[in-house]
């Protein structure tokens, strides 16, 4: 009776479990939470946290924890919490390699609030006026008609690009108000470090790149894929656009209930 039971069981957990395979060949990297959050938000799929957690723990499909990735944290030291959009932007770099032709170079200029990836930078050079180009980006994406008094806050990290005299005469100029992550403390910038982690997880790391041209297509894609449809638990499990416009929503709101 008990086999029976069990045997039932498993088979109403086939279908969700199959899914969760699918997802997670996609995903490699992709922990029980995200996985819950994408069956219920984006394939509007009734099943529990819980569940999802014990399913993924039988069939062995958890992420194992790397406690080589834990750094050191300075007490006491935290970072700008940004209320609204454009308040506190974050920009950083990486680089992945091409064969053939060596390191590319990606600047990104994340917005703290939505998430989002205003702006950024891919190619094989690396300098301060690649740092400006994508901070440019952001600017005109977030501000077509251009900076409104209360400009961007943008945090860094203290590297030769941003504290170069080009790129902080460049944010004056701009009015963009610099500010620089204090020695010893992976918090400082840690929302911008964050989204290198997943776009390493989620497309740098999957592939071997061929092609620069290939390389800057691929990330293209997948910039605008995780600004309009990716997931942050932080945002109540919504995607930054939708983040961002819900928030310009309530404001117009406001203003007309006033």
């Amino acid at each position: 009776m008990k086999r029976k039971e069990s045997e039932l069981i498993a088979e109403r957990n086939s279908p969700i479990v199959q899914r969760i395979k699918e997802i997670k060949a996609e995903h490699p990297f992709w922990g029980y939470r995200r996985t819950w959050a994408h069956l219920k938000f984006v394939e509007n799929l009734e099943v529990n946290k819980k569940r999802v957690l014990r399913l993924m723990q039988k069939h062995n499909l958890l992420v194992k924890a790397n406690q080589k990735l834990k750094a050191n944290r300075t007490p006491n030291r935290g970072k700008p919490r940004p209320d609204r959009p454009n308040q506190w932007w974050g920009i950083d770099m990486t680089k992945v390699m091409v064969n053939g032709f060596g390191w590319m170079y990606i600047v990104v200029v994340l917005d703290w609030y939505t998430k989002k990836m205003a702006g950024y930078y891919v190619g094989m050079e690396c300098k301060s006026r690649h740092w400006l180009e994508a901070l440019c980006m952001a600017i005109n994406t977030q501000f077509p008609d251009g900076l409104p008094e209360n400009s961007p806050h943008l945090m860094s990290d203290n590297g030769s690009q941003p504290t170069s005299i080009s790129f902080m005469k460049s944010c004056r100029e701009l009015g963009i108000s610099q500010a620089f992550t204090s020695y010893n403390n992976p918090k400082g910038n840690a929302d911008t470090e964050r989204v290198f982690r997943t776009m390493k997880e989620e497309l740098l790391w999957l592939r071997e790149w061929n092609s620069p041209f290939e390389l800057v297509d691929a990330l293209s894609a997948w910039i605008a894929k995780y600004n309009s449809s990716y997931l942050h638990s932080a945002l109540g499990y919504k995607a930054p656009i939708q983040y961002e416009n819900e928030y310009r929503n309530s404001q117009v709101t406001q203003l007309v209930s006033a």
